[in-house]
C-alpha cells in the first residue's frame, strides 16, 4: 500500500473511532464525509436538539502534498498524537488550524 492510501485508511480509522465514542442523540447524527478523490475527510454532526439546529464539523482532515493536514479538531482528543501512534511521522502532519508562524514551534510540519 502506498503512503497516500495508507494515510487515507488511517484518517478514516481515526474518524470512525471518534464516531463510535461520540454520543448520538436520536435527532442528531454523526456523519462521516469521505472524499477520496480530492482527499477531504470530515466527521460532522447534523440534526436538531429541540428547536436548536445542530450542524457542523467535529474533525476535518485533508491530504495535501503527501502530508496530513488537521484542518479542524473540535474535540479534546489529541489527534496528531493519535496519528503518530498509528505510525505517521510528525514531519508528515501539519496542524492546519495553527498559523504558519505558530506551527514552527510544534514538533509537526510547518507545511
Amino acid at each position: 500500500m502506498d503512503k497516500i492510501e495508507r494515510y487515507r485508511q488511517l484518517i478514516k480509522q481515526v474518524l470512525s473511532e471518534h464516531q463510535q465514542i461520540s454520543s448520538n442523540i436520536d435527532t442528531v447524527n454523526s456523519q462521516l464525509i469521505l472524499d477520496n478523490e480530492n482527499d477531504h475527510y470530515q466527521l460532522a454532526y447534523v440534526g436538531w436538539q429541540g428547536d436548536k439546529r445542530v450542524f457542523g464539523p467535529v474533525m476535518h482532515f485533508d491530504i495535501q502534498n503527501g502530508k496530513i493536514w488537521i484542518q479542524y479538531n473540535g474535540t479534546e482528543e489529541p489527534v496528531a498524537e493519535r496519528l503518530v501512534e498509528l505510525g505517521v511521522p510528525p514531519s508528515d502532519i501539519v496542524i492546519g488550524f495553527h498559523s504558519p508562524f505558530k506551527r514552527q514551534f510544534t514538533s509537526y510540519a510547518v507545511e
